[in-house]
């Protein structure tokens, strides 16, 4: 069953596959949702809900950060409320502008770009990156080259953290989104990288959702 939350996003997402765009709809949905007209379903009112309890007691100041697939902001804001010297991207135009409105006279560098095709002077360029729900927004075709893109943002000596929805080993399942294993979790410590920890964790909100929760360090 699609949650209703869902519906404009995989009305966009199907439409975008069957042309062969499969980061095509991003933007297209932030679009018809700056105009009123869809849903994102990943606009909440605060940060990812198991952000908090990670960021207790983290101190970003002196370090850098990247936010994977920013959209309007919410996680972006509370890394750089650690501390952290925050470079905030997501692929849509729209979403970028938005995040910039919404959070005007904000330190967080907002930019446009793909996470396939990212800016050569960010590969190892971030102390910590977060990667929360943005990989599980694409296809299982892309989902190797996705997360090879991330574990390259880190920088010797940093950290990865990634929140995804759980998905059990040999299941289908009709996104978006398309939730990670926990083979697909374990696949982020690739080019140096190790992994640190992996759980599961229950949204502090919805008691009835399930997370993964990985921490990652090069």
């Amino acid at each position: 069953m699609v949650d209703p939350r869902d519906v404009d996003a995989s009305r966009f997402a199907g439409e975008a596959l069957s042309e062969g765009r499969p980061t095509g709809w991003f933007e297209p949905l932030y679009a018809a949702a700056s105009g009123g007209e869809a849903v994102v379903p990943w606009d909440l009112e605060g940060p990812h809900g198991l952000l908090p309890e990670w960021g207790r007691g983290v101190d970003g100041s002196g370090r850098s950060a990247l936010v994977v697939g920013c959209g309007y902001g919410r996680d972006a804001e509370f890394v750089a409320s650690l501390g952290f010297r925050t470079t905030a991207f997501d692929i849509s135009e729209t979403a970028i502008r938005d995040a910039r409105a919404r959070h005007a006279g904000s330190g967080v560098e907002y930019v446009t770009a793909d996470l396939l095709d990212p800016p050569a002077e960010w590969v190892g360029g971030f102390d910590f990156v977060l990667e929360s729900i943005t990989v599980q927004s694409m296809p299982l075709s892309l989902r190797a080259e996705a997360t090879e893109r991330v574990a390259a943002m880190v920088a010797p000596g940093g950290e990865l953290l990634v929140i995804s929805g759980v998905r059990a080993e040999g299941t289908d399942v009709d996104g978006p989104p398309w939730p990670l294993t926990r083979s697909e979790i374990e696949a982020f410590a690739t080019g140096g990288l190790r992994v640190e920890r992996i759980e599961k964790a229950l949204l502090p909100t919805n008691a009835e959702v399930m997370s993964w929760r990985a921490l990652f360090t090069r």
